[in-house]
């Protein structure tokens, strides 16, 4: 008897192809801008590394803090104020991505899954490490399994990093149980500080369920000494939900039909969406961990550009 299987449609289920033509797209995004003021991340070490390195990076003004020993003389000659020579220092680092597959994951009500999101998320940001020079890795996990890539500067690791994702987005299914209070996130967390004690690159991508006062500490520790981004992946219905007619809410097989326009239904169902990510807002802040926000709604790709643009736009 020949076992079923998921059918890859690129929207419920992700494929290995759909991945891996990401890295064409991913060409030119960067988590970090050529403008030292324009990084996105917000922590305190930036992927170019400051200091007396091997090649130019930048004349300015300077600031207090600044060794004195790469001051200019010519150019505070120039302008009657004093300057500094920065350099970028040539080196790779880790990249670590946590890519969330858990049951939560495994809804949409427009477009994309969350789970195939969380994918393509997590195949766009290992392209953009891999074409900057740095070592990818990563942590793929569902409810009860964590799939560990160590980082290593490879087309091939970059594959099986998105082969691990597949496997455990192919795996989801409307049968799997839901185990959003357990703390399999905390987990992943304390599992990644174990292995990634400082100078990594780590990007969390997950819908965040399960979130509380243990994820805020470990996210403390994990930024302390290494760049964090947080990728918040959403469904459209926790921002609004339609006024009137029937809402078909479905994981997989198992489907509820709600009447939206029912008061006792709109209201508190609104309120539940809406408070979860304003939850996990107010916990990323909290923690100084920078938040891209991404709908199921939506292309990947677009709103990837978009975020990253938004971030790299705002002061630090």
């Amino acid at each position: 008897m020949q076992e079923n299987r998921p059918v890859a449609d690129g929207f419920i289920y992700a494929s290995l192809p759909q991945l891996m033509a990401l890295e064409h797209h991913a060409r030119g995004l960067s988590f970090v801008s050529r403008q030292p003021l324009s990084s996105v991340l917000s922590g305190n070490h930036a992927s170019r590394l400051r200091g007396r390195g091997l090649s130019f990076d930048e004349l300015r003004q300077y600031i207090p803090g600044d060794d004195l020993r790469q001051l200019d003389s010519r150019a505070s000659l120039r302008f009657g104020k004093p300057f500094v020579r920065t350099y970028t220092e040539e080196r790779d680092r880790p990249t670590m991505l946590l890519v969330d597959q858990r049951m939560s994951m495994y809804f949409g009500s427009r477009r994309n899954f969350k789970s195939v999101t969380a994918a393509e998320l997590g195949a766009l940001s290992a392209w953009m490490a891999f074409h900057a020079g740095d070592r990818v890795g990563g942590m793929v996990f569902g409810d009860g399994r964590i799939d560990h890539i160590r980082p290593l500067r490879s087309r091939a690791r970059v594959e099986a990093l998105c082969a691990a994702i597949v496997r455990n987005n192919q795996a989801l299914n409307a049968t799997g149980p839901d185990t959003e209070g357990l703390d399999q996130l905390d987990h992943v967390l304390r599992r990644c500080l174990g292995v990634a004690s400082h100078d990594h690159l780590i990007c969390i991508i997950s819908d965040f369920s399960g979130v509380g006062p243990q994820t805020l500490h470990l996210l403390r520790q994990l930024s302390a000494h290494n760049d964090v981004i947080a990728m918040q992946v959403y469904d459209p219905l926790a921002l609004k939900l339609p006024e009137r007619g029937r809402l078909l809410v479905t994981q997989g097989e198992l489907q509820v039909e709600l009447e939206i326009e029912r008061r006792q239904v709109q209201k508190p169902l609104g309120e539940f969406l809406s408070g979860r990510l304003k939850d996990v807002a107010t916990l990323l802040r909290r923690s100084r961990v920078p938040l891209l926000m991404f709908s199921t709604g939506e292309g990947t790709l677009e709103q990837m550009r978009q975020e990253l643009g938004r971030l790299a736009g705002s002061p630090r």
